[in-house]
């Protein structure tokens, strides 16, 4: 004798169908270009550094490792200065870059500049300029990675701010807490 057995299948709701769908065709941004792709413009890893930068990312040793996708160099040098940035401009053009090679370009950034923190006194000199760095990048291991120059901290004005508050709130040390609150009101000033 033979058995008939019925199975019943529920089906899926289409919109679960379509999610799933979508999901892997898709993907996350992150997955199918990493940092520094070779599939992206070099021009997007400077605009990436030059972000992080000027929010303070190179300030401190644990927030350097944010800045480490896009730059050829495992340490930050201590430095004294730090420059205060009002505005960057990244050319996408590539015609405004210098072409080396099909693996290697130099894209000219302009930083409209408000001055210098000095940290050993804790100062701000103001110098209302325009500065121009040449970013020397180039393909490393796959990526395109910044290779020179190693340039002072270029911090936007507001992070400045903030991590002088911080080191303030932070300083046992009353002259020292008297310096970070005059270097406050200069930055406060510098607006």
């Amino acid at each position: 004798m033979v058995s008939i057995v019925k199975r019943s299948y529920v089906p899926l709701a289409p919109s679960l169908i379509a999610v799933v769908i979508l999901g892997l065709a898709v993907g996350s941004h992150a997955q199918v270009t990493p940092s520094g792709s070779m599939k992206r413009s070099p021009a997007d890893v400077v605009k990436r550094y030059v972000l992080l930068d000027q929010k303070g990312a190179r300030l401190d040793a644990p927030s350097f490792d944010a800045v480490l996708p896009y730059i050829d160099w495992k340490e930050e040098p201590a430095w004294g200065r730090v420059v205060i940035v009002q505005q960057t401009n990244v050319p996408e053009d590539y015609q405004k870059w210098e072409i080396l090679n099909n693996l290697e370009v130099i894209i000219p950034v302009m930083f409209h500049v408000l001055g210098a923190v000095y940290l050993e006194n804790a100062s701000f000199i103001p110098e209302d300029t325009v500065e121009e760095v040449r970013f020397h990048v180039k393909v490393v291991k796959n990526y395109w990675r910044i290779i020179s120059p190693i340039i002072p901290p270029h911090v936007g004005l507001k992070r400045m701010m903030s991590f002088a508050r911080e080191a303030e709130a932070k300083e046992q040390n009353e002259a020292h807490r008297t310096e970070l609150a005059s270097l406050i009101d200069s930055l406060r000033k510098a607006k």
